[in-house]
């Protein structure tokens, strides 16, 4: 793919590959990251935090730390109850068969009288230096009486286990299930195959390039607090502090997001340390700032993936699929983190009938506290759990029932006809082709020449394996959006309410105007993550950014044409019904009387908005195909080819489609292969608490990738647009397990779970050789 570097001068459209005109900022080093824009002389902020995964507050005594050497002020949840802060909440829910909400215990920015998790707050420490405020919590004497500790679903919910909350008897935080229970039961019992298999999907961390980090000032005059700050978008945090939390009108306090290193999904949640800083800002009147150190990071911010499942798919005679039933048990952590109700759960349910015509589905699921850090989501946010269980089922029926995993499916696969889709799940797939996605996959993986190089390599001693994975993402997020384009004479500004963590909207935002205006690129300015001025705004997660600020600005763009007509006929002394708006300029019909968007903006500056108009939903959908070689010797795994074929609907460009590709396949690699945190299950202890600990893929663990695409608009908005960000993060798992399963099947060896390390595999090998 050439990219299209001349056109930042002149309008662009829709498809070219336009490289990301954000880059040349953050490479030559002028990058506005919270952590390199807070003033000096703010306040440092030490944020001390439990040792202990399950314990009671006996007593704190601060009064030598309080009068160190250059310490301001010091904090504790007796200080912030006094203040009635609020607690931080879920927005998102869950209910059981009953209809009664999960429950959701106080989660209060310093907990009262008890720590839940390693990594739970006990106090804040403001002093003049950072180096001043660690002085300071060395003398801080916290008095704790230790208590056992859960860190499993099946230690939490045991009879008599220790209690995280007294809200929450036995743990549980809600038992839920989707589907229809009766056919899927029925569709088992009747099944000529039933496939069955358990796994266990680790725990992660999203270990970003940038940590989260915070930074404030207070303006006396106007009694404001601002707080910049690293997130996945402002508006929430900002109605969720001053209502549920600070209790502050919102005028009051004002949130600011410039750049963003990378968020994933856990830079989205409301977090203890951004309201506590605010908090204290208007209590001392004084600016302060925090940045979160790297293994701060492992206890501070919200985990992912602990899952642990079993499902069993039903098949007739001819292969074809009747029904599948899931029960899992979802681990939740020791709060209920923002989204976290419906991450495991929903997030699970939307996928996981795949590309494929099941006609019943069942999906029950026990949601349990525990003393570790609270879950939420990150990329994918639920999915790829959910698919890797679903594709290494697929697998698994395949090898049973006698037909390869490709045959079986193939016989499976939803047709174009059968579009809009409703899966037994109750969710509906907009568009997609299935089959011609998954040729277009097998074909651009030189499928026929598997053959050859798995021959190839078993003559050098090794084993190479050839997987599969049909995936699919349901878009999700938040549409609370209201764009905003301003003409000015030199500009257009717009101003959205999603927040750019690397995903490059300043390009796309603007390559959706650059083609509705015919405007230069460099003439367009994307704004966002300002309260101030953007007081509409979902933030950014689910995959749906273009889809709802894409969708917008075009509406917004077709509104400053409307209004520009109106003051064009006025300059140009006509109707506006002979004004018509060709290349970036309004001309009178039938003659060379023009006059240009920005010449005319000089003379009377205009703007158009619009509101989110579409529905969010879409569901993209991807075939990956890799190809592993596997040493018996030492269990190592190589990826050797990695393809991917996926369906986005409109593709606005096709460059930064395939930087989301190879960013969400880097990542689905980390979590076939090595990524996985790891608790003490007696103490509560995190033991992959650095990335000395936490293994983390890297360049020479991929391949190069090859990405092919087709398109089927997706009816759902009106330009066609699909998510892309998660797709392939929701794939790569699945195929890289697949390929790796694949090369063991030889030798005995079924299933492995993630991650598939080195040792796993030597030691899976070691006992099939013990039982020849």
């Amino acid at each position: 793919m050439r990219a299209v570097q001349k056109s930042m001068n002149a309008a662009v459209q829709i498809g070219q590959p336009i490289v990301r005109r954000e880059d040349r900022r953050f490479l030559t080093g002028h990058g506005r990251y919270a952590d390199n824009t807070a003033p000096s002389d703010a306040l440092a902020v030490l944020f001390v935090r439990s040792p202990h995964a399950h314990a009671r507050i006996v007593g704190i005594d601060r009064e030598v730390a309080s009068n160190a050497p250059g310490v301001v002020a010091l904090y504790t949840a007796e200080d912030a109850a006094a203040d009635q802060l609020g607690h931080l909440p879920a927005i998102s829910e869950i209910k059981d068969a009953e209809g009664n909400r999960h429950r959701e215990p106080p989660h209060p920015p310093m907990p009262v009288g008890k720590v839940r998790h390693v990594g739970d707050i006990v106090a804040m420490i403001l002093a003049e230096t950072l180096d001043q405020a660690r002085d300071a919590a060395e003398l801080l004497v916290v008095e704790y009486e230790e208590l056992p500790a859960v860190v499993t679903v099946a230690q939490a919910l045991a009879p008599g286990a220790p209690l995280l909350h007294d809200t929450a008897p036995g743990n549980l935080m809600c038992r839920w299930g989707k589907g229809d229970a009766a056919a899927t039961n029925a569709a088992i019992a009747a099944a000529a195959h039933v496939s069955t298999l358990a796994i266990r999907s680790p725990r992660q961390i999203a270990h970003y390039m940038e940590t989260r980090a915070a930074w404030s000032s207070y303006d006396m005059g106007h009694d404001v607090v601002t707080l910049t700050f690293s997130s996945q978008g402002v508006q929430i945090p900002h109605r969720l502090m001053c209502e549920r939390v600070l209790r502050v009108p919102k005028d009051k306090l004002r949130l600011v997001t410039e750049d963003v290193g990378g968020g994933f999904g856990p830079k989205y949640p409301i977090y203890a340390e951004a309201v506590l800083i605010a908090w204290a800002t208007r209590k001392l009147s004084r600016g302060l700032r925090w940045t979160c150190e790297r293994a701060e990071l492992a206890v501070a911010d919200t985990h992912a993936r602990d899952l642990v499942a079993s499902a069993e798919l039903a098949l007739d005679a001819e292969g074809r699929f009747l029904g599948l039933r899931v029960k899992a048990e979802a681990n939740f952590g020791a709060y209920v983190s923002m989204f976290a109700p419906t991450i495991p759960t929903t997030g699970l349910a939307k996928v996981i009938s795949g590309l494929y015509r099941i006609p019943a589905i069942r999906i029950d699921f026990d949601c349990a506290f525990t003393n570790t850090v609270p879950v939420d989501a990150i990329r994918g946010a639920g999915k790829p759990e959910a698919l890797f269980l679903l594709e290494r089922l697929v697998d698994l029926a395949a090898h049973e029932t006698g037909r390869t995993p490709a045959e079986l499916r193939r016989l499976n696969l939803l047709k174009p006809q059968e579009m809009p889709y409703k899966t037994a799940a109750g969710y509906t797939y907009d568009a997609a082709d299935c089959g011609r996605l998954f040729e277009t996959a097998l074909k651009a993986a030189d499928e026929t020449g598997v053959a050859d190089r798995r021959a190839a390599s078993e003559a050098r001693g090794l084993r190479r394996g050839f997987g599969l994975s049909c995936h699919v993402h349901g878009t999700g997020g938040i549409a609370d959006e209201h764009v905003v384009v301003h003409v000015e004479a030199d500009r257009l500004v717009a101003k959205v309410g999603t927040q750019s963590q690397g995903q490059g909207h300043e390009t796309v935002f603007a390559q959706i105007l650059s083609a509705a205006l015919g405007v230069p690129i460099d003439r367009i300015e994307v704004r966002q993550g300002d309260t101030r001025s953007i007081s509409h705004g979902g933030g950014t997660g689910g995959s749906s950014s273009t889809i709802i600020s894409g969708t917008t600005l075009k509406r917004a763009a077709d509104v400053v044409i409307q209004h520009g007509r109106d003051l064009a006929a006025e300059r140009l002394e006509t109707a506006p019904q002979d004004i018509t708006f060709r290349d970036g300029s309004f001309e009178v019909v039938g003659t060379d009387r023009r006059i240009g968007l920005f010449e005319l903006a000089a003379w009377k500056p205009f703007d158009g908005d619009a509101v989110f108009a579409d529905k969010i939903d879409s569901f993209p959908t991807g075939v990956m195909v890799c190809e592993v070689e596997v040493d018996p010797e030492t269990g190592e795994t190589r990826i050797d080819r990695f393809t991917a074929a996926v369906d986005c609907g409109v593709v606005v460009n096709p460059r930064l489609l395939a930087g989301q590709m190879h960013g969400g396949m880097v990542q689905g690699t980390g979590n076939a292969l090595m990524e996985e945190a790891i608790y003490d299950e007696h103490t509560g202890q995190l033991l992959t608490g650095t990335l000395m600990d936490y293994a983390l893929p890297r360049a020479d663990d991929v391949p190069s990738f090859r990405v092919e695409t087709i398109s089927t608009p997706s009816p759902n908005n009106f330009m066609g647009l699909k998510g892309v960000g998660e797709l392939p993060t929701n794939g790569a798992p699945a195929a890289v397990a697949n390929a790796v399963l694949d090369a063991l099947r030889p030798l005995g060896v079924r299933h492995l779970d993630m991650p598939i390390t080195a040792y796993k595999v030597w030691r899976a090998l070691s006992h099939t050789d013990r039982q020849r």
